[in-house]
């Protein structure tokens, strides 16, 4: 699948991929991309299903890590670094388990190669309950998802998938592939015995989130250094910019 994406700094410049999470975008990641730029060229990728991307009924990490594959070929870069947060974090895995010799370094941002049991079943469905029809403006679509959505920036957040067409409210992303796939995304798929990426790697993980399993990653990525957060939950790069930002440049100025 051609995926859509938004490209800062010079093309000459390192290659660095940046992979966002579900139900979000590139657009979530222009200020980071935008201060990265200074020494890459940033490619801010919308995964399928996502932001301006195609959307298809397939959204499993297999598909989605082809789709990378894909753009770094046609886009014909190189020695690229490859940094996931979340969904995308476990898409950049799996690429990076598979095809290897396309990545040179790897950054994964709070998410481990592990099944979750956490659902996402509830979330979509109240966002699959919100009645378009009746609303006249955003404000409207946050206070009626308050009472399934408690927190305020993460209804703001999902709330960026609602559109405003000529014929009134949109969401922007297929709720019913989402849920479809949810399931799915909270899998990380079977990795084969011996499989690994010996590759310069980099976990990140926001102090006071529990995505991340140090002892899930060893096995599969050997030389995997592990940096906390201080006072950041799962949204790192955007509840500590500062400290995230320094975490990546140190990593890769080697």
């Amino acid at each position: 699948m051609n995926l859509a994406f938004e490209q800062f700094g010079e093309i000459d410049n390192p290659s660095l991929i940046i992979l966002h999470g579900f139900f979000a975008s590139s657009r979530n990641w222009r200020q980071i991309a935008e201060k990265l730029a200074v020494d890459f060229g940033v490619y801010v990728l919308d995964a399928r299903n996502h932001g301006a991307s195609p959307h298809a009924e397939i959204m499993s990490y297999e598909t989605m890590a082809a789709d990378v594959v894909q753009f770094i070929i046609k886009h014909k870069l190189k020695n690229v670094t490859l940094m996931g947060h979340s969904m995308g974090g476990k898409t950049a895995m799996w690429l990076a388990l598979n095809d290897s010799e396309l990545v040179e370094n790897l950054i994964v941002v709070d998410i481990a190669p592990i099944d979750y049991k956490h659902s996402f079943q509830p979330l979509i469905q109240a966002l699959q309950n919100l009645p378009l029809a009746e609303l006249s403006n955003r404000k409207q679509a946050e206070l009626w998802l308050a009472e399934w959505i408690p927190e305020l920036s993460y209804r703001q957040f999902l709330l960026q998938n609602l559109v405003l067409k000529s014929t009134g409210y949109q969401w922007r992303i297929d709720l019913a592939i989402f849920k479809h796939n949810a399931p799915h995304i909270l899998r990380f798929p079977t990795v084969e015995n011996g499989q690994q990426f010996v590759g310069r790697t980099l976990f990140l993980a926001g102090e006071n989130s529990r995505y991340l399993r140090k002892n899930s990653i060893e096995t599969l990525f050997p030389f995997a250094q592990i940096q906390i957060i201080p006072n950041a939950e799962h949204w790192i790069h955007v509840q500590q910019p500062e400290a995230f930002l320094n975490a990546v440049t140190d990593f890769l100025q080697f």
